[in-house]
């Protein structure tokens, strides 16, 4: 006669029960640190950041500028994070150019000479003039803005797919900083005909502070006396939310108003508005940075600042 014992029915059914309730308390909470130890890398990616920022200031004087026009154009976009990306690794990751006019294509204000064009017209391309790079290119998480063709996958934009990549040339690299929240797969090409997959974060919006300025407005007509300028990234937030990029990001809606919002980040919650109703934002004198955080979209509770 066998004596053994065998769980019932009910008793299998409550103990899956009891495991399901205790994976739906423990998930979540496995999340939130998953989370916040995210989030405590990305401030040390800012950490980095600041010291390479501070060392460009002692090399040229100032910060990088953060316009969102090209140095020969005020119709062609170079924005913020594109600048912050040429000062500390340079237009082609080999270096800040000391004569760079801050353009999309690399070239200086001659057209070529003294610039990050390869084939400059006296036929020397000195990269021991150059400085940097201000941070380690092989630990940094910097990506192309676009694609190189319609059908690679190898930058965070695809021309094919995006009305607004007009802004953005295949034949350029226009490199961007990402942030530490992986969210898009790329193939990018290696030695030997090879490739490889990575997953890149979302780019790191600059924004240099106007200390000509004195407040924070997103008035138009007021817009110029800001002391921090939306416009500097509207470009590359109207691509969208990665990895699809089918919605811009909300930082990007209604001509920038949630940028100047006093509920967002920017605006310095310690300080009242001035009389004129225009707040006070934080870090007046340096400049900001800004990830999009886990949800990968601007202008939204998660995003991540550098103060």
């Amino acid at each position: 006669m066998n004596n053994r014992k065998a769980f019932t029915i009910v008793e299998l059914l409550m103990s899956i029960t009891i495991i399901a309730l205790l994976l739906g308390i423990l998930l979540p909470a496995v999340t939130t640190v998953r989370t916040k130890a995210k989030e405590t890398i990305q401030k040390g990616q800012f950490a980095t950041i600041d010291m390479a920022l501070e060392a460009f200031k002692q090399d040229y004087g100032d910060y990088p500028p953060s316009n969102w026009q090209d140095g020969a154009s005020n119709t062609i976009v170079y924005c913020g994070a594109e600048k912050l990306t040429e000062a500390l690794l340079g237009w082609d990751l080999a270096g800040f150019d000391p004569n760079s006019a801050w353009r999309r294509d690399g070239w200086d204000a001659l057209g070529g000479i003294g610039s990050y064009d390869p084939c400059r017209a006296d036929g020397i391309r000195t990269l021991t003039e150059r400085k940097g790079p201000y941070i380690d290119v092989a630990k940094t998480s910097v990506f192309r803005l676009g694609t190189t063709s319609s059908t690679t996958n190898d930058g965070l934009y695809n021309s094919a797919t995006n009305p607004y990549f007009v802004f953005f040339d295949s034949k350029q690299p226009n490199y961007v900083i990402c942030d530490v929240f992986s969210v898009k797969k790329l193939t990018i090409p290696i030695s030997g005909g090879q490739t490889k997959i990575v997953t890149a974060g979302t780019p790191i919006l600059y924004y240099k502070a106007d200390t000509s300025s004195r407040a924070l407005t997103c008035i138009p007509q007021n817009a110029p006396k800001s002391m921090y300028k939306y416009t500097d990234n509207q470009a590359l937030l109207s691509l969208g939310i990665l990895p699809n990029a089918s919605t811009a990001h909300n930082l990007w809606k209604n001509n920038g108003a949630y940028f100047c919002d006093p509920k967002y980040k920017i605006a310095d919650q310690r300080v009242p508005a001035l009389q004129t109703g225009e707040l006070w934002p934080n870090r007046p004198d340096t400049y900001i940075l800004i990830s999009a955080g886990a949800d990968h979209e601007f202008g939204t509770n998660d995003d991540i600042l550098n103060f």
